[in-house]
């Protein structure tokens, strides 16, 4: 096979020197960056204030405290971070092969790692193609599907370029390296692997309800602030106050109560059969509003089948069927050749006796086979291939041409046979080779559809092809070519000629449009856009590094496993948006209170003590809010913080009316000291947190939908702890039963109250519609 061409190892080696190995290589991500790189952002920054200022005042345990929950946040992030890496790990493995190479004047087997641009390798039947490189010698078949989408092979011949991770299915070749490792196309992918990522929402999330809460803070120290200066009184008393503002703003506990309700849902899911990787993917899932979805292996088999057979005139479909497959052979293993087996042996068509079988060659682009006929023992030459190729070697029916652009037209592979004596044949028909949609993919895109989610199917399949899925799958036939229109995606039921770059871009390009994405794939080409992404879902045949890019994996056929994951993710996002405007409310009603309620009697209603009692009770309640019954809304879900903080507000000026009103009673009728005003006032804290979260948890009535029983029971023990504290003067006064059980039928007439002035404000803002209660 060799020509005399190719590199020296000296200059093999000054290039290697130069271009560097065949391999995707990163340097090690400094784990000491990654730590600090956690402790930057705006919980981190409020947390690292209180740590300052406690530090300031003397204090030692409150500022061991805060330290311990920004050491644990920051390891446990870098612990995500190196999982992230699996997807690229799998792709280095895939180069660590080995690859003929010319080099000295002699044919050698090197480490396909230390391959360099100019160098001349061998490729055959069953190699994977170790680097990029332009043929020039010899003919090969390849499949690309896991680096292009293709389903079918590719025919490349002289001066055409095979890619590194293809695989040559057929003939063998040689040819002249052009890239390698990074700069080769499957180093380009990889590299978008590396790259990829979409945007935190969780964090934009949290900055947003900081930031609310620091502006509210923000005001009410202002305020008291000028009180204090207006009565002449020093500033330096009130900074414990502004660090009780701080330590009950941070919402510390809501990293951690997203990661254990996504951690719930993700048990749940696995036992549907639904792999969760990135527990970030199920709240994704709740607001994904686009799923690209991949053609091969996802929306079909991934398996040529017959799907047309064309006879002519004096042939039956049977005769050539028979015809084709005595050109075919099962030890070659080519998926045309069994799926024209196959089709013979369902039909219960018995196999033709041949003498001869020429396999098929890549550049004739025909396979042969020579029979006896049975009649009067003649020999019989029968051709399968190219409709080109085949046409030009028979005599042709007068509508061939029509016929095969017709075929063609259905996005299927079009085969021609001929049969006859050796220099007279005579065309019998066409076969339609296509890949075969799943029989539940209609059924289940409209299922998708029906959760308000817009389907759009991405292939790097022929635009002919991607049409004829589209219609038989239920998307339409508004199909683009990926080179041109990415810059209008909602134009189009899909993209075709879709290869990784174009896939990646397609999913920036949505979401730069403000869609939430979710990708489905298979293939090591859709690894990029599986990883950009929000929500990732690698299908059951995926390939490890599709896998390891997704945040999902279906264990199961089909996509059945994706309306599993919207509807748990949906679930998810109504446990937290209970946790957020209770979260809103209750620390607003808590600063609100400490403010006036200076200002009104000169000492702080609740102290610091008691605030954190309070927000110890209340993160219980938090975390098991994970294991809640939930409704799941009929449509993609949206974080709002101005419609949230607006509710939380309601809620919490509603709650302060209530605690204003009381506590006017006790000092004025009752006449209470300030130590039992503040028990009386960390209880009513107590038991309108509890009742905030029912309002919160349901758009309908509080009553609408029974709780879990783990919310249930860690409500209730809130309140029972915190009566037999109050009652009992347990690290506080005691104050009379009777006051406490005014207090907390009050809360709860108020709470009936507060919860039809959230069923209104929801209906107006049309929260409160599509929803359904879970099955």
């Amino acid at each position: 096979m060799g020509n005399g061409r190719g590199l020296s190892n000296a200059d093999a080696r000054t290039l290697l020197a130069q271009q560097g190995y065949n391999e995707i290589r990163e340097p090690p991500p400094s784990r000491v960056r990654a730590i600090l790189k956690r402790l930057w952002g705006p919980i981190p920054w409020m947390l690292e204030t209180a740590l300052a200022l406690e530090i300031a005042l003397g204090k030692t345990v409150e500022p061991a405290i805060i330290a311990g929950w920004l050491a644990f946040s920051a390891i446990l992030g870098g612990v995500q971070e190196r999982r992230a890496q699996s997807a690229l790990e799998l792709l280095r493995s895939r180069l660590q092969v080995n690859a003929r190479v010319f080099r000295d004047g002699s044919w050698t087997l090197l480490p396909a790692r230390e391959l360099v641009p100019g160098d001349h390798i061998a490729v055959g039947t069953g190699d994977l193609v170790p680097a990029d490189c332009v043929i020039d010698d010899g003919t090969v078949e390849v499949d690309q599907a896991a680096l292009t989408g293709e389903s079918t092979l590719v025919a490349r011949g002289q001066g055409e370029t095979i890619y590194s991770g293809s695989t040559v299915r057929r003939g063998k070749a040689t040819g002249a390296v052009t890239a390698t490792g990074a700069h080769s196309y499957f180093g380009r992918t990889a590299e978008l692997v590396r790259t990829a990522g979409s945007a935190s929402h969780l964090e934009r999330l949290l900055f947003a309800v900081v930031r609310y809460l620091v502006s509210v803070d923000a005001v009410l120290a202002a305020i008291l602030a000028a009180v204090a200066l207006a009565r002449g009184e020093p500033l330096l008393p009130l900074i414990p106050f502004f660090l009780i503002l701080v330590t009950a703003t941070v919402p510390v506990t809501m990293p951690a109560a997203f990661t254990v309700a996504n951690a719930v849902e993700a048990r749940a899911l696995a036992k549907k059969g639904v792999l969760v990787t990135g527990l970030s993917a199920v709240q994704e899932a709740a607001t994904m509003d686009i799923l690209c979805v991949d053609k091969t292996g996802t929306l079909t088999r991934n398996r040529q089948a017959i799907g047309g057979i064309h006879a002519f005139p004096g042939e039956s479909e049977r005769e050539v069927l028979a015809w084709a497959a005595a050109a075919c052979d099962e030890s070659t293993q080519s998926p045309l050749d069994l799926a024209i087996l196959n089709a013979l042996r369902q039909r219960a068509i018995p196999p033709p006796a041949r003498e001869k079988f020429v396999p098929f060659d890549p550049a004739a682009k025909r396979s042969e086979a020579y029979l006896r006929s049975g009649d009067d023992g003649a020999a019989v030459r029968v051709v399968l291939g190219s409709p080109t190729v085949v046409g030009s070697m028979a005599t042709q029916a007068p509508d061939f041409t029509a016929c095969v652009e017709e075929l063609a037209a259905t996005g299927a592979r079009v085969l021609a046979v001929a049969a006859g004596p050796e220099h007279d044949l005579r065309l019998r028909g066409l076969i339609a080779l296509s890949d075969t949609l799943r029989e539940d993919a209609p059924a289940l895109i409209e299922k998708i559809e029906g959760l308000g989610i817009k389907v759009s199917m991405v292939t790097g399949d022929t635009l002919a092809t991607a049409v004829a899925i589209g219609k038989q799958a239920g998307l339409g036939d508004n199909f683009a070519d990926a080179e041109k229109d990415l810059d209008t995606p909602l134009r189009f039921d899909g993209y075709a000629n879709c290869y990784p770059e174009e896939k990646f871009h397609l999913v920036q390009a949505l979401q730069r449009a403000g869609w939430i994405v979710g990708m489905t794939g298979d293939g090591v080409n859709d690894a990029p856009a599986l990883k950009q992404a929000e929500v990732g879902i690698a299908v059951q045949a995926a390939t490890d590094v599709a896998k390891a890019a997704a945040q999902v994996v279906l264990l199961g056929p089909g996509l059945e496993g994706i309306v599993s994951v919207v509807s748990g993710g949906r679930r998810v996002f109504r446990r937290m948006l209970t946790w957020t405007i209770t979260k809103v409310a209750r620390t607003v009603e808590l600063a609100a209170l400490l403010t006036f309620g200076y200002i009104a009697t000169g000492y702080f209603l609740t102290p610091l003590v008691l605030i954190a009692i309070i927000i110890v009770l209340n993160d219980v309640v938090t975390i098991t809010l994970a294991t809640d019954r939930a409704w799941v809304s009929s449509r993609p879900e949206r974080w709002n913080i101005r419609e949230i903080a607006t509710l939380g507000g309601i809620l919490a000026v509603g709650w302060l009316a209530l605690a204003f009103a009381i506590l006017g009673f006790m000092l004025t009728v009752l006449k209470l000291p300030p130590a039992q005003v503040q028990t009386a006032m960390f209880a009513y804290l107590m038991y309108s947190a509890q009742a905030t979260l029912y309002i919160a948890r349901t758009p309908d009535r509080l009553w609408s939908l029974p709780p879990g029983r783990y919310v249930c029971a860690a409500t209730l023990g809130n309140v029972v702890l915190a009566s037999l504290l109050a009652g009992g003067g347990l690290l506080m006064a005691a104050i009379p039963a009777m006051l406490l059980a005014g207090m907390l039928g009050s809360v709860l007439l108020a709470a009936l109250l507060l919860d039809q002035v959230k069923i209104r404000f929801l209906r107006k803002t049309g929260r409160a519609e599509n929803r359904r209660p879970p099955p």
